[in-house]
């Protein structure tokens, strides 16, 4: 029987800086009604991921901001509770973007099936979903890795960073990760198959990057921004590759950072080495080869060449804290709210 209240978590206010717990409101409404062909859909796992810090605010972006009093968004993994549509039945999962709140209402479109009995349902969330598709198109179209050559992954633990970081080596590459931590660090050598990790928090990490990149950087797969840009861009070799996938540590920034001015070395190094800086928005520009992704990832995951790392926090009245530590770098691993049990 469906629950008589769907709890939601609204935005609240428009965070400056860092969001906080008064940037949200975690309230409780009717569960919504369904009509012709709609069906009502119980979120079972939430995705929490940087790119909703850009959607608290209202800054001009490549997608609408969430209005105050509105529900924040994110991509769930849900089940079918009441269905008058066809081609959907009760119980069966799908991939859907119904935000943060326990119920939502869709007519089919946009939806992914992911069956009856799907074995990894929050899969679809990370390494089967967005971060995973980001970092293999991010990595394989704009990077173009080939064998020998030294790629650094950002955030080399996160579900994208992680994934970018496993997949260079599939391609013959060594690969260079950066994380914060010894124990974040040890698990990209130890269980990912990095060649090297390095803790982005030590005093002489730029001394650390030159000397484990000592031919220099062929592919850096932008996640953080910063001064691990900072250390990246003079060890960048002539033709390097750089993916722009985000910038997580300036997004709670007001300002922009202090010291030099930092343009005219990157331009001029662009320029000199002849360097390929492309950002990307993974649905926007790559959605019509999404297949290719699935196939290959699929296959990889069956052969054991890719191993994947859940952050689970349970219950929905924990993702704005949750969601706030992610901006930290808290989380290990592909972040997840437990929104309901299955049924």
């Amino acid at each position: 029987m469906t629950q008589v209240t769907n709890r939601r978590v609204v935005l609240a206010s428009r965070p400056v800086g860092a969001p906080t717990q008064n940037d949200f409101r975690i309230e409780n409404a009717d569960t919504p009604s369904i009509g012709d062909n709609e069906m009502l859909l119980r979120s079972i796992y939430l995705s929490l991921d940087p790119y909703m810090r850009g959607r608290m605010s209202a800054a001009k972006s490549y997608a609408d901001p969430v209005e105050i009093d509105d529900v924040m968004v994110g991509a769930t993994v849900c089940q079918v509770e009441q269905s008058n549509n066809p081609d959907f039945r009760v119980g069966e999962w799908v991939l859907a973007y119904t935000g943060w709140q326990d119920y939502g209402v869709s007519n089919g479109e946009g939806l992914i099936k992911l069956g009856q009995n799907p074995t990894h349902p929050s899969f679809a969330l990370g390494i089967m979903g967005m971060p995973g598709f980001t970092a293999y198109m991010g990595l394989l179209d704009i990077g173009a890795p080939k064998a020998g050559e030294t790629l650094v992954v950002a955030a080399a633990t996160g579900p994208v960073g992680a994934t970018v970081g496993q997949i260079g080596k599939l391609k013959g590459c060594r690969v260079v990760g950066v994380a914060g931590g010894e124990e974040k660090c040890r698990y990209a050598k130890e269980v990912l198959g990095f060649d090297e990790c390095l803790d982005h928090k030590a005093e002489d990490f730029a001394e650390q990057l030159a000397a484990a990149c000592d031919k220099g950087i062929d592919v850096y797969f932008e996640n953080v921004g910063g001064k691990v840009f900072d250390a990246v861009l003079p060890l960048l070799n002539t033709a390097a590759r750089v993916p722009l996938c985000g910038l997580v540590s300036q997004y709670n920034a007001t300002s922009l950072p202090e010291g030099p001015d930092r343009m005219s070395a990157l331009m001029g190094a662009l320029l000199v080495k002849r360097i390929k800086m492309q950002g990307f928005i993974i649905f926007d520009d790559y959605a019509h080869r999404y297949n290719e992704f699935a196939q290959d990832m699929t296959a990889w995951l069956a052969e054991g060449k890719m191993q994947y790392r859940e952050h689970l926090v349970d219950g929905l009245e924990q993702a704005p804290e949750a969601f706030m530590g992610l901006l930290e770098g808290k989380n290990f691993g592909k972040l997840v709210i437990q929104v309901n049990q299955p049924k």
